[in-house]
This record gives structure tokens, sequence and C-alpha cells, in this order.
């Protein structure tokens, strides 16, 4: 298992302040004794590395990101990935659809990242370019969407993406045991969580808040059953800003949600 730092943003600046997170997020992380189920952390033990990237030359930083996650995936069973914004996660799954052949890619986040695309995707555009690329859409699933533009639904609809959205999120118990099913068929299935996918009284410290989300109880409730699943590979947690942070309780909520993955 290993857990790497990316520090890449690439949104015209809306998202400054989303490099700190990897190193703050590791501090909290320091903190934490224990998961929930009384697994010990063990800080010192863990396997941490960092993708160097120059934020000035994206396409770079892109190419780096893609051969040293497909290494990683190649050599780890799991691999742990902190951001940055969600812009590396173009890169982390199309190396991980490499390594997998039957990949599945389930994503927690409130937009649906489809907008049109220039020649390196920004966090608003990765997915479409990913789709575009050749990831199948019937091998994506995205959680607690609930702001999206009409061409991005329509690109949903076509790419038949299953997008399951907040109103029915209510019956957790039986959106997990069908995530779960989906999952189990992958040979490998690999967990993006951009924050805010959470309500903004949980995770303020993110550029574009979304009320209505998730709370952290649900979105931990669903990472610790996929966590179970012996074909679980691995997870980036993006969008963290520190800049934005109140009391440092999103940055927490990151260190959290990893301690409860690792």
């Amino acid at each position: 298992m290993q857990i790497i730092r990316v520090r890449l943003i690439n949104a015209f600046g809306k998202t400054k302040g989303c490099e700190k997170a990897p190193v703050k997020v590791l501090e909290a992380l320091k903190e934490i004794g224990s998961n929930e189920n009384g697994k010990l952390i063990e800080f010192d033990k863990l396997n941490l590395e960092e993708i160097h990237v120059n934020l000035d030359n994206i396409k770079e930083a892109n190419h780096l990101i893609f051969e040293n996650s497909k290494e990683a995936f190649e050599k780890n069973f799991k691999t742990f990935f902190i951001g940055g914004d969600h812009s590396i996660s173009y890169s982390i799954v199309k190396a991980f659809s490499k390594v997998e052949s039957n990949p599945l890619l389930i994503i927690f986040d409130a937009h649906a990242d489809c907008m049109p695309y220039g020649d390196e995707p920004s966090h608003e555009e990765w997915l479409r370019k990913l789709i575009d690329g050749g990831v199948s859409g019937s091998r994506v699933i995205l959680i607690s969407a609930r702001d999206l533009w009409e061409e991005e639904i329509e690109f949903i609809k076509e790419n038949k993406i299953l997008w399951i959205k907040m109103d029915i999120l209510t019956e957790i118990d039986e959106i997990c045991d069908m995530i779960m099913e989906r999952a189990r068929q992958a040979s490998g299935f690999y967990i993006s969580i951009d924050i805010d996918c959470l309500d903004p009284a949980f995770a303020p410290a993110t550029g574009y808040l979304e009320p209505g989300g998730l709370s952290s109880r649900d979105l931990i409730y669903f990472l610790k059953r996929l966590n179970l699943l012996k074909n679980f590979r691995g997870a980036d947690i993006v969008e963290i800003n520190p800049d934005k942070d109140i009391n440092g309780m999103t940055v927490k909520l990151g260190a959290k949600l990893l301690a409860e993955m690792i």
C-alpha cells in the first residue's frame, strides 16, 4: 500500500490553494491513532511518496502522473492519492484503466466534470476527456452530483454513466448494496472523492460549495463498506483548500477519510 502526494492544480487559478492539501492532510493523519475499527494507523510505517509536478507545465505534469500512477498500480495492490484539484484524476484513472482488465470508477462529486475540454483537462472537464479517450462510461458511477449543465446531462445519458442522484441517497443501505454488487463484477475498482460531494456544513474548505450534499457520516459509511471488498485498488481525495478551512475541519476530515481506507 502506498500514499502519493500530487500537488497539481489546473483550473486557471480557481483552485489555487488546493496544492497545499497533501502536506496538510498528512500532518492531520499523524494525529489519528486508529480508524473506527480500531486499526492502528502507525504513520511512521506508511509508504509515502510524491509525484513532483511543475505547475507551469501541465502537459508534462499529466505525463508524470500517468507514468508514476501506472507504476504504482502495478507494484501495489492499493494506492491512494492526495490532491491537488480534480484534474489529477484524469491521468490517474487513465493509468488505472491500463492496468485493470475490467475497471470500475466510483466518483463522489457535487459536479459531473463533463464540460468541453482543451488539450489538458481542468477539474471541470477531466471525466469527459477520460471517456472520450476510451474509458467506457458504463464503467463509471457518479454519486451525489447535484449541479450540472445541460450538455453534461446529455453526455451522461449518451455515455451510460450511472448517475446516483441525491434524492435517492436517502436509501443509503440499498444504494450501497447495489454499488458493491457492481464493484464485485470489476477486476478492480477505484474511488475518486471530490470533497465537495459533502454538504458545506461538513467540508467548507473547497472552491465550489454546493448545498444539500452528503453528510460526512454517509461518506464514511460508503467508504468503510467498499473497503471490505477485496478488489478495492485505491482512491484519491481532491479539492481540499486549506486556505478556506475553518478550524482545520476539512483537512481533518480528509485525513479521517484516508484513515478509514488504508
